[in-house]
């Protein structure tokens, strides 16, 4: 559920799988949890948890366990009570590093993300500290094969999409962050379920790392990520291919 996918293959490329598809399992529950709380239980009446129960397919979840996960959510005072929270600040080599969570002690939750920060090289803002070198947009991915890129194209502008790139690796839908169900309902309509459909950060400028800097950087992100209560990293970084090989070996 990070934003910064194209690095995950590198990020992740450590740790027993099992215990990986426990904690991705957890952060999906938690957003069902929290989603089924803020509407109604009905997917087709709420539009977070539409795209919570498509995280839950991306992650393999089975149907089962996001049934049980809406229906101990629905359910009258049981289960825990999180809150969203943000915070930003930066990493090594100053690139600027933005958390989203969701917790149930806000106070335990600042203090590790504070801790991971300071002894990770890097130092945790205020609100607001980064946040303005990023853009908050609605992102939607299709597989290549759910329609040709001039239909995706048109299809998406219709529906108030602002961007579609095609690549070998499938569709991607941007838009303004307040039309994302919007855009996804009418694609989904033609196209049938996207991939994913989430809001992102995207970094309106990046930092170039050399290979010390963007070890440094991922064990950072590696730390935040670990988290429980961290639900998403997005960072303003990039780095040759040289370098990716070079971290991937």
């Amino acid at each position: 559920m990070a934003g910064h996918s194209q690095f995950k293959n590198i990020m992740h490329r450590k740790g027993a799988q099992d215990a990986k598809r426990a904690k991705q399992f957890a952060k999906v529950i938690r957003e069902i949890t929290v989603a089924t709380r803020s509407g109604m239980p009905d997917p087709a009446m709420n539009p977070r948890l539409r795209a919570a129960i498509t995280a839950a397919r991306e992650v393999n979840m089975p149907k089962d366990t996001v049934e049980r996960a809406i229906k101990k959510a629905s359910g009258a005072g049981g289960g825990e009570d999180y809150v969203a929270v943000r915070y930003e600040g930066y990493g090594p080599a100053g690139v600027a590093i933005i958390i989203e969570g969701l917790t149930d002690n806000r106070n335990r939750t600042a203090s590790e993300v504070r801790a991971a920060f300071s002894k990770h090289g890097g130092s945790m803002g205020e609100t607001n500290s980064v946040s303005f070198g990023f853009n908050h947009i609605g992102v939607i991915t299709y597989p290549q094969d759910a329609a040709s890129e001039d239909d995706m194209l048109e299809a998406a502008i219709e529906a108030g999409a602002d961007n579609v790139e095609t690549t070998e690796d499938g569709h991607e839908i941007t838009t303004a962050m307040e039309a994302l169900m919007s855009v996804r309902d009418a694609l989904e309509g033609r196209f049938g379920e996207p991939r994913s459909a989430k809001l992102d950060w995207r970094p309106q400028t990046t930092v170039t790392l050399d290979e010390d800097q963007a070890r440094s950087v991922l064990k950072l992100i590696d730390v935040l990520e670990e988290n429980d209560d961290v639900q998403a990293v997005y960072a303003n970084f990039d780095f040759p291919d040289e370098v990716a090989e070079a971290l991937a070996a």
